[in-house]
């Protein structure tokens, strides 16, 4: 039997980083690539750390490909500045040289050319916008077969959103970041066919990530996988923050962990909701995660870094 084909795509954050690290860990699956998308991020660090992170787990052979993509509403600087940060992390520059491969063509062509040319149908690990999905089904329609699935950590369903209305003015607050900064992508997305698996702040508010999990990966901080993903914690320990794309991630390989409920939606595309992802009789048909078992998750992560 070959491998499960998976692509990801993220978009620069602390968590986008993470994801990488832990899909990388995963035997069980085939990663094709990984694109970067400009959203929350600087696209010239993140695409620096994203190679750097695939050297480190000894997956030079995954290339990296940049998005070219712009968004509606551009994420904060402050947020974004976190991709010069990891860039810089010394655990991440002691080689001084870069072996994973950055591909030509941009993040979108790559994304058409790799599932033309897959074998089989391919999951998308999505962890940040979907524009570069929207744009990749526009230039190719004949993507959409070789579309497996999508897991995209993205959306507030039954609770308020993090597009907060100190940071962006006119709006209501019922909007999550990935759906912000481009609803008329999701809305293009959520018009497929494509089976969509939604990781959402309804569960990501679940795993938050505590001092006592930033301490017991400090136990094992021996391992240089750990050891990283430490240093990354600590950056965002003094803000409310969530294991969302991690979340996301961990579902590829434990399913099992999760309880899902098929729900109808419909997202807002412009206004002071732009952006909400709301339950709508009769709507677009998805798989919404709804319950994880924290401490299986948590254990398998840490069982994960420990390399």
């Amino acid at each position: 039997m070959s491998k499960p084909l998976v692509l990801l795509d993220h978009d620069g954050g602390v968590d986008d980083y993470l994801s990488t690290l832990l899909l990388m860990t995963m035997g069980h699956l085939h990663p094709l690539g990984v694109v970067v998308t400009p959203a929350d991020c600087y696209i010239q660090p993140a695409v620096s750390a994203t190679r750097k992170i695939i050297d480190l787990a000894g997956r030079e052979e995954v290339p990296v490909a940049v998005s070219t993509v712009r968004g509606i509403n551009p994420f904060p600087r402050l947020y974004r500045r976190d991709s010069w940060v990891v860039d810089h992390l010394p655990i991440l520059n002691e080689a001084g040289t870069i072996q994973t491969p950055l591909v030509p063509e941009s993040g979108q062509d790559f994304m058409v050319r790799s599932l033309r040319e897959a074998p089989e149908p391919v999951t998308l690990l999505v962890t940040g916008p979907l524009t570069t999905v929207a744009i990749a089904l526009d230039t190719a329609p004949d993507i959409e077969a070789k579309i497996k699935e999508i897991v995209w950590m993205g959306g507030a369903v039954q609770v308020p959103g993090n597009v907060e209305k100190s940071i962006e003015p006119g709006q209501d607050s019922s909007a999550e970041w990935n759906a912000y900064w481009d609803p008329i992508a999701v809305d293009r997305v959520w018009r497929s066919n494509i089976p969509i698996v939604l990781c959402s702040l309804d569960i990501t508010n679940q795993v938050p990530v505590t001092s006592e999990f930033a301490h017991r990966l400090a136990k094992q901080r021996k391992y240089r996988l750990s050891d990283f993903a430490g240093q990354c914690y600590a950056l965002v320990i003094p803000q409310d923050y969530y294991f969302w794309d991690v979340l996301a991630t961990a579902y590829l390989a434990h399913p099992e962990f999760y309880e899902l409920q098929e729900v109808e939606t419909a997202i807002a595309t412009t206004g002071p909701s732009q952006g909400r992802t709301q339950l709508s009789p009769g709507g677009r048909k998805i798989r919404m995660m709804t319950q994880v078992d924290r401490d299986r998750f948590y254990t398998y992560i840490l069982q994960q870094w420990s390399r």
